[in-house]
């Protein structure tokens, strides 16, 4: 299944999107894509569903971020080595984790808001997971199975904010940078997650031309990894890191401004188009 939201912002509606690509109206059956929804139990209810029973909705119709009130957005950071290089930093032994505020989530296609105070506001596409389940301790194994679904994000990041000091979150939190979606996708539906290109471009130019199997960690081991040292629940996000292309990485580097359009997409999950306004 592809699950969504869509509708003005702050007022959205669940949906999913049928195998004709027509967005289908869920508020008959579900409340909204969220923790409530997010788990094994509420996915059976779903499939079976017949689409073509549900309303359809304007296929200009807005869409928000695929997944409402996760209780955490956590990050992990240079997960390909390419893109740590490109860093100047070396490859983790363990992953990076950072988290971003609930409150950065924004729609796929939703504007990327320049902070005040900006000067290097960067990009990075990245795969994103949904946790399903309660995950404490798990292993490998129970955490694969307790991913639900995955989806594009951008990490939208201020570097100058970010190097401030040893956190990352004050450069990763801001308003509209975590564009989630277009759709969250069941694992049943997307084949190999270790294996699908990705790509980002700026103002029509390719910046961002990679595969997730050039990750150091895989969504599996992140989750059992991360669930050492926290709990995870249903409805929580977690993005995977970033291949390289960034600005940051860029000689000499390149940054987003008002005006500047981003456009980025990975196999399997869709595409998100974003421009760049002045808070």
């Amino acid at each position: 299944m592809k699950l969504l939201r869509f509708g003005p912002a702050g007022q959205e509606r669940p949906g999913l999107l049928d195998t004709e690509g027509v967005i289908r109206d869920l508020g008959g059956v579900v409340g909204d894509i969220d923790p409530s929804t997010l788990t094994q139990e509420s996915l059976a209810r779903l499939r079976g569903v017949d689409p073509s029973t549900l309303p359809a909705v304007p296929a200009d119709t807005r869409l928000g971020p695929c997944v409402a009130k996760p209780g955490k957005f956590v990050c992990i950071g240079l997960n390909y080595a390419d893109h740590a290089a490109e860093s100047g930093l070396p490859i983790p032994e363990e992953p990076v984790v950072f988290m971003k505020a609930t409150s950065a989530l924004s729609g796929p296609n939703d504007p990327i808001i320049k902070p005040r105070g900006s000067t290097q506001l960067d990009w990075e596409v990245e795969l994103a997971f949904v946790v399903g389940a309660h995950c404490a301790y798990v292993t490998e194994e129970e955490a694969a199975a307790a991913i639900i679904g995955y989806a594009v994000c951008n990490d939208v990041s201020e570097r100058a904010f970010q190097m401030q000091s040893s956190q990352w979150d004050k450069g990763k939190g801001c308003d509209s940078f975590g564009p989630l979606g277009p759709w969250l996708v069941t694992p049943d539906e997307l084949g190999d997650v270790h294996d699908l290109s990705m790509w980002l471009e700026v103002n029509g130019k390719r910046f961002q031309d990679g595969s997730t199997k050039t990750m150091i960690f895989r969504p599996a081991f992140i989750l059992s990894y991360l669930s050492r040292f926290m709990s995870l629940q249903p409805g929580d996000v977690v993005t995977t890191g970033t291949p390289p292309g960034v600005g940051l990485g860029q000689k000499p580097q390149v940054w987003l401004n008002v005006g500047d359009r981003v456009a980025l997409g990975i196999e399997g999950l869709g595409e998100q188009r974003q421009v760049v306004v002045a808070a």
